[in-house]
């Protein structure tokens, strides 16, 4: 992929994202765009490509957020938490008989390296721009995986564990600092965490609300705001993941209550 992207112009900067997504994981894919985009410049052109599909009918796709950035990729859910928080301007099928590596034409395994990376360097390098892609197809019709959007009830606030800080095992939740503050939190309270796992609680502790891990014991728990300003779960020095088996995805819910 990085031949063919420097083949088209030897100029380009390319950075890696990661090459840590566990393989056929379109959520986590979804997710960690979402998660570095919004600290790269407009104009940015992403090649995301986690794509269990590859071959099938799923098509090939380049999508203009609202901020400016491009993101090749094949539309199989993987744009799902960018079109939820930062928004799709709009999207163009790519037409492969002009935006493909000449002489793969018979190859259907290797789409990130014959189309996506041969289509993400010609519009870096402005060979290409983003109307000579392919016909532009409605935004609404963008496939999305399944999402629950972070919601308050009363004194209950509910959402979604959207992915693991790997490294640490930490919770990363889809719970806005902002929705969580109308709680009435502050910092020192103490909150009532409750997690399920396809409709079933698996587990329940309370935590103590902290501005960072240095507020607390080694091997205790705390509950945080992270850096994408979301609520987190974690054991200082410790994996909350890894101690009490939880993992990310739609199918893991969370709740959060203050104690009174």
């Amino acid at each position: 992929m990085y031949g063919v992207a420097v083949g088209q112009c030897d100029k380009l900067r390319i950075c890696d994202l990661t090459h840590n997504i566990p393989p056929y994981d379109i959520w986590e894919a979804s997710y960690r765009l979402a998660q570095t985009l919004a600290y790269w410049p407009a104009g940015t052109v992403f090649v995301s490509v986690v794509d269990p599909g590859v071959g099938s009918e799923r098509l090939s796709v380049v999508a203009k957020t609202k901020q400016g950035h491009y993101i090749v990729t094949p539309d199989n859910g993987t744009l799902t938490h960018v079109k939820l928080i930062y928004g799709i301007e709009a999207v163009r099928q790519i037409d492969e008989t002009k935006n493909r590596l000449g002489g793969s034409e018979a190859s259907y395994t290797f789409h990130g390296r014959d189309v996506y990376a041969y289509t993400g360097a010609r519009l870096a390098a402005g060979l290409i721009d983003f109307t000579e892609v392919g016909p532009e197809i409605d935004v609404a019709k963008v496939i999305a995986l399944p999402v629950d959007p972070p919601d308050i009830e009363g004194d209950l606030v509910s959402g979604t564990i959207d992915a693991l800080d790997v490294r640490y095992g930490s919770l990363w939740t889809s719970v806005p600092r902002q929705l969580f503050h109308q709680l009435g939190i502050k910092f020192g309270d103490r909150v009532q965490l409750r997690i399920y796992h396809d409709g079933r609680i698996v587990h329940s502790n309370q935590l103590k609300y902290v501005p960072s891990f240095a507020a607390v014991e080694l091997g205790e728990s705390l509950l945080y705001i992270n850096s994408l300003d979301r609520v987190a779960v974690a054991i200082n020095r410790g994996s909350y993941a890894r101690a009490f088996n939880i993992g990310p995805g739609a199918d893991w819910k969370v709740t959060l209550e203050l104690v009174k």
